[in-house]
């Protein structure tokens, strides 16, 4: 079977009172659109067509796969006309499969559901819905067979009664759907092409009606304002939550979780609350995220500790490290084994060898840092000169006393012991001790200012 797969993606979204086209919102990270891409791709598909119109340029940006081709609605006519901007592109001998970009969880399970046994007939997604105000009714003869889809601003009140609502997906041979889409009429209360209205058309032309139930009713559940896309973020959250459970890791509140991404988790991972994975994270055995931590595309090792409110992005931390409470962990940082990074600590684009402690209010930027070497609290390597950066290089076993400034380029020799409270601007030779210190002073009978009355 050849399958051609067609995504509406024009809509303006006005109830989400945005500038960003509505496809294009985030749900846990990524788009609405791209969502309803990677379960389309998994399809396999000869083609994927995306029907834009508002916001059009930024919907095509946001797209860079090569086997998906943009499609232009320059007037927003209905979803019927929609479909047919695409359908001269459409071999007649495939089968076309209409998905929306604004619902983002449809399994792939259920599309494939809808086209394992596509011929001449046509498929059709539907939904069993307490409330189905505003969807579109399934309306069937004595014999159950479907006989129309009536939308809601044209029902009657013998229609409206009906609980089973149409989701707007489905499955049709292109050939039958291009004769049924010319046909189509605007004479309904929104003067629009209904995509909806090709069913009576097909019921008319002796066509077979299959009607599919998705596993949840979130499947099928569209966006359009944002109630409704935090409601879905958070039944996807809950979903990803699950899975990791499953997978062994101890998520101390799966409601207060999120993941953004893709994680790989070794044995025994335990994940406190309000933790944000991002992107791509690798988590090793053992390893222990402390509460509203955010790790975006890092390699965690085993054993390694992460105390509550650390920022960890882009980085390598290897095997037994502690990090934080309130480190930040930035891009291009690489920390060997059994380093420790304490509370209040920024690292950027450095690399710390094993054994090393950085253990309070210090910045170290653009380091090459040896092993077991101590950092005093309130050191900063100065790597930027207000145009240049320049590197600071730190030998094994060095010393760096408290509040001590690197003045890169430097050169900190191994062994060496750095004083507290030194301006460091010149290579400090190995195994000495390095100062830079204005001499103490001392005033007799000096008298603290008072307040004037």
């Amino acid at each position: 079977m050849k399958l051609s797969i067609i995504i509406l993606a024009a809509g303006q979204g006005t109830r989400m009172r945005s500038s960003l086209p509505k496809v294009l919102h985030p749900l846990a990270g990524r788009p609405l659109l791209h969502h309803v891409l990677e379960t389309a791709e998994q399809l396999n598909p000869e083609t994927i067509y995306v029907v834009y119109g508002h916001g059009g340029e930024h919907v095509c940006d946001s797209v860079q796969a090569k086997n998906i081709q943009m499609v232009a609605q320059m007037q927003q006519l209905g979803t019927g006309h929609a479909v047919d901007q695409v359908m001269p592109s459409i071999p007649d001998d495939h089968q076309v499969l209409v998905l929306y970009g604004d619902v983002p969880l449809t399994r792939m399970e259920t599309l494939q559901a809808m086209t394992t046994e596509a011929g001449q007939n046509l498929s059709l997604l539907t939904v069993m819905l307490d409330d189905p105000s505003g969807y579109g009714r399934i309306v069937r003869n004595q014999q159950q067979q479907v006989q129309a889809i009536v939308e809601q601003k044209d029902a009657d009140t013998q229609t409206l009664k009906i609980k089973e609502a149409n989701t707007g997906m489905l499955r049709a041979p292109a050939q039958q759907l291009r004769q049924w889409l010319q046909q189509l009429e605007n004479n309904n209360a929104q003067q629009e092409y209904y995509l909806t209205d090709i069913i009576a058309m097909a019921v008319a032309d002796g066509c077979d009606i299959n009607t599919l139930q998705p596993q949840q009713i979130e499947e099928v559940q569209g966006v359009n304002n944002r109630q409704q896309l935090a409601e879905l973020e958070r039944f996807y959250q809950y979903q990803q939550a699950e899975q990791l459970m499953l997978a062994g890791v101890t998520l101390l509140d799966p409601a207060r979780f999120d993941l953004r991404g893709q994680v790989k988790t070794g044995l025994d991972v335990s994940i406190d609350i309000n933790v944000v994975l991002e992107g791509q994270v690798t988590l090793g055995d053992r390893v222990q995220i402390g509460a509203n931590s955010v790790i975006k595309n890092a390699v965690i090792g085993d054993d390694v500790i992460i105390l509550p409110n650390c920022v960890i992005e882009d980085a390598v931390i290897e095997n037994q490290c502690q990090i934080g409470p309130f480190s930040r962990i930035r891009p291009d940082t690489h920390l060997a084994a059994q380093v420790k990074v304490g509370n209040f600590v920024e690292i950027k684009k450095s690399q710390v060898a094993s054994g090393s402690k950085i253990s309070h209010l210090s910045y170290i930027g653009d380091t090459e840092m040896g092993k077991d070497v101590n950092i005093g609290a309130g050191t900063i390597t100065c790597n930027y000169d207000g145009a240049n950066k320049y590197k600071t290089i730190i030998g094994d076993r060095a010393f760096i006393g408290s509040d001590t400034q690197l003045v890169a380029p430097v050169t900190v020799g191994a062994g060496a012991t750095i004083g507290a409270g030194s301006t460091i601007t010149h290579d400090a030779p190995a195994e000495t001790l390095s100062l830079s210190r204005s001499p103490q002073k001392f005033r007799e009978g000096w008298q603290r200012p008072v307040k004037k009355k």
